[in-house]
């Protein structure tokens, strides 16, 4: 196949999405570990009203092997996600990614200087608006193969 590949002008934009809160889905969500060996959960988003160079955006939480202050951050943040989505997690309730993909919500972006590039960053989440009628009013079974209603 000899099919010639071209570069796109959105391709080559260095102009980021304006700071602020954008519509988004989750694409991804599953444990895995950091290049220290601490387990996280690792999130994959689409933002839907970005220039398509910039729709795909990652957020991670690290559930262990941090400091006590950064666990309680990162712990803070994943219920702020739960809720955001239409889960409402109660003590001892079990963090299962599955039930994160493909649910709606909005993330608050802001721009950060990492590895000397600006890029992209999550700071905060927030339930879609309007409201998605279809969302879930209760955390679930607390089976990953279970859907919930």
């Amino acid at each position: 196949m000899n099919a010639r590949v071209f570069f796109h002008t959105e391709d080559l934009s260095q102009v980021l999405p304006a700071p602020g809160y954008y519509s988004a889905t989750v694409t991804s969500a599953r444990f895995r570990h950091s290049v220290r060996g601490n387990r996280m959960l690792h999130l994959a988003l689409r933002l839907e009203s970005a220039p398509s160079a910039f729709q795909c955006i990652a957020d991670y939480f690290v559930l262990d092997g941090a400091s006590a202050q950064g666990l309680s951050v990162a712990r803070r943040r994943l219920a702020q996600l739960y809720r955001a989505c239409g889960f409402y997690p109660e003590e001892d309730d079990e963090v299962l990614p599955s039930h994160l993909i493909d649910t709606r919500l909005e993330v608050k972006v802001d721009h950060v200087e990492w590895e000397n590039q600006t890029r992209l960053r999550i700071l905060a989440y927030r339930p879609p608006w309007p409201a998605v009628s279809d969302a879930p009013a209760s955390f679930g079974s607390g089976q990953e193969d279970t859907p919930h209603a």
